[in-house]
């Protein structure tokens, strides 16, 4: 099995300076994708728009990235994005809920979640979940939902297939303050 971890920065290629005290630096799973340097630099201008510019906003873009590590069976982004869900404002039952049955979302957040669920499943979305959608986020929104589940998917792959460490700050972070009891399953 091909093992690719993390590249430290005394190994951080040449090519990728400019990134390295970004994101890229920041987070394992980027350290891991610098094995192929092209690819991170083409990765950079699409994470702008899907992390921080696209039509969602911050919460409703965090519910939908959730639902996609419940939905890849990534424990890596399902801590990463509670952490960021809090630091935006997503109560802990809000976030727990993310993990479970349809039916125990808030509104706005099940018809999220329905549609990501509804990527994964069919690899379109039916044109009543469109429209329901487009009511909730905009057109915009929508193809920001199908973006991001796209982009979260494909580091899912990533992250599950090369074993990506968490970022201690993270660990250490959900150890003190992990979800309610009952309900801190991870995916």
């Amino acid at each position: 099995m091909l093992e690719l971890h993390p590249i430290e920065d005394k190994d951080w290629p040449v090519s990728l300076e400019e990134v390295r005290d970004t994101f890229a630096g920041r987070l394992n799973v980027y350290r891991v994708m610098a094995h192929h340097p092209a690819l991170l630099a083409a990765w950079a201008p699409l994470r702008e728009h899907v992390v921080l510019k696209g039509a969602l906003g911050k919460q409703r873009s965090e519910i939908v990235i959730l639902r996609t590590g419940v939905r890849t069976g990534s424990s890596y982004e399902w801590a990463h994005h509670v952490s960021r869900g809090r630091a935006c404002g997503i109560s802990d039952a809000r976030l727990a809920s993310i993990a479970g049955p349809l039916d125990a979302m808030e509104p706005g957040d099940r018809i999220l979640c329905a549609a990501v669920d509804e990527l994964f499943a069919r690899h379109r979305l039916s044109p009543s979940l469109q429209e329901e959608v487009v009511q909730l986020a905009g057109t915009d929104g929508l193809l920001d939902l199908m973006a991001t589940v796209g982009f979260y998917t494909v580091l899912g792959f990533i992250l599950g297939s090369f074993n990506v460490p968490l970022e201690p700050e993270i660990t250490e972070e959900l150890a003190k303050n992990p979800l309610p009891a009952g309900v801190s399953r991870t995916p």
